[in-house]
């Protein structure tokens, strides 16, 4: 799994972008301390504060060092990641970690639970050392990471102005006119588009950083409708990753939610989870929606990635799609939300106070695509209104 750069994400400030990225590397093998390290020494608007082969050194240097991102392994001896992330994030509440974990089911697991834990987001590691030295993908995942966060957190009076920008993005929902409604959400102006009038049939979400969570929040939101409706999700994530993410989904909703499989027919009540490593896409098996996977190369350095589905769905359903474009870095799903609305469909995008990096959502909101920018707790009610041919 890899992404794109921050393409539509906004920039920082020019103060913030003034001074380095501080970050922590928290790794017992040396030789991935080494490398990783001069990774991140090699960059311009990144420095490397400390590397350590313990946790619980890390633990106790977090206060001296103030970094702004740590990335931290699970696997080690004496204290774990996930033992050392509750106490590091209880050194500084702002502190942005970064789980790396290899691509097993065990560590799988841990780093998601990381997630739930206050983690920021995860990077596939290589299984073996070796692995590392070779993997350019790594590399690019791992430095693009640290800087969309590391300049999130630097972004001034975040928290301050979230009810501000959450009204902000809520007020378009109930103007009915005129059709495109100008936003002054600082530093960014964007615009948003009336709902369309089809009452919407499927339900496609697309997430890449701090998806999980978000994804969590909105369908625990979404028990009104779930029964009548299939969803269909592309979060960015690599194999065994996806699997568990499916199963995760399924005990959050209790409804069936498993990774799709190739051919299946498109069922209502039924959620839909893109496999790592395969595009997700729809097709009609006769007068039948159906699940067609794709091995073809990444997209928007992505694969699954979000554009795909989006094109596809509104292929099959036209203007019966209403898509959700969640947290991410990159710009995936943005051309793929063009189609919906140009099919006569909707789209939602997660607002950038409660996203943790705007890139995806963004760039939707930027093209003028989004019917709706909302908070990430606004979102599920809006959808059920919608569902239930409530427009206001």
């Amino acid at each position: 799994m890899s992404f794109a750069s921050t393409t539509g994400a906004p920039a920082a400030g020019a103060a913030a972008q003034a001074e380095p990225i501080k970050v922590m590397l928290v790794d017992d093998a040396v030789v991935v301390r080494g490398l990783v390290g001069r990774w991140i020494s090699d960059e311009p608007d990144m420095t490397l504060v400390a590397a350590h082969r313990s946790a619980r050194e890390a633990v106790a240097d977090i206060t001296r060092q103030d970094p702004d991102v740590v990335v931290l392994d699970i696997e080690m001896p004496d204290m774990d990641g996930l033992t050392a992330l509750p106490l590091m994030i209880a050194a500084k509440r702002d502190l942005v970690v970064v789980m790396a974990s290899t691509l097993t089911r065990r560590s799988a697991e841990i780093s998601l639970k990381c997630l739930s834990l206050g983690a920021a987001d995860y990077v596939p590691k290589p299984e073996s050392n070796a692995g590392v030295t070779t993997s350019p993908a790594f590399r690019r995942e791992l430095i693009d990471k640290i800087r969309a966060l590391g300049r999130r957190h630097r972004l001034p009076a975040r928290a301050s102005a979230t009810a501000a920008r959450a009204q902000t993005a809520a007020a378009p929902a109930r103007v009915a006119a005129p059709s495109i409604v100008p936003h002054a959400h600082a530093p960014h102006a964007f615009k948003t588009r009336a709902f369309q009038a089809m009452l919407p049939k499927v339900l496609v979400i697309g997430a890449s950083t701090g998806g999980p969570q978000a994804l969590t929040t909105v369908l625990r939101g979404l028990q009104p409708i779930l029964e009548r409706v299939p969803v269909l999700i592309t979060q960015h994530m690599p194999p065994t990753f996806t699997t568990i993410l499916a199963e995760h989904t399924a005990k959050a909703t209790g409804r069936p939610a498993t990774e799709a499989k190739d051919g299946e027919p498109v069922q209502a009540g039924h959620i839909y989870v893109a496999p790592g490593g395969r595009h997700m896409l729809v097709k009609r098996v006769g007068a039948t929606p159906a699940i067609q996977l794709d091995d073809g190369p990444p997209i928007n350095f992505c694969k699954p990635a979000v554009d795909p589905l989006f094109k596809s769905a509104a292929q099959v359903w036209g203007g019966a799609v209403l898509a959700c474009v969640l947290t991410g870095m990159g710009s995936d799903g943005s051309h793929g939300a063009g189609d919906v609305v140009a099919a006569g469909g909707n789209v939602i995008a997660q607002d950038e106070a409660s996203s943790v990096v705007w890139g995806m959502p963004g760039a939707v909101a930027m093209a003028g695509h989004a019917a709706a920018v909302l908070p990430v707790d606004q979102i599920a009610a809006k959808i059920v209104r919608l569902f239930s041919g409530d427009r206001s």
